[in-house]
């Protein structure tokens, strides 16, 4: 499959490993850092519209 036709959040995330490789930090220290990126858009999803069953875990 093609990045072109791929969903979105496949070129989301080969964006973001493109910008975090780019910056040449430690593994761990990405791995910190999408943690507390997921927690924050967990709230946002919560706080707007709740994931149905089963969804999110």
């Amino acid at each position: 499959m093609s990045l072109e036709n791929a969903p979105d959040e496949v070129k989301l995330a080969v964006d973001l490993i493109m910008l975090l490789e780019n910056h040449e930090l430690p593994a761990t220290t990405v791995l910190k850092a999408l943690e507390i990126v997921k927690r924050d858009f967990e709230g946002k999803v919560k706080a707007c519209c709740p994931l149905p069953k089963g969804e999110g875990n």
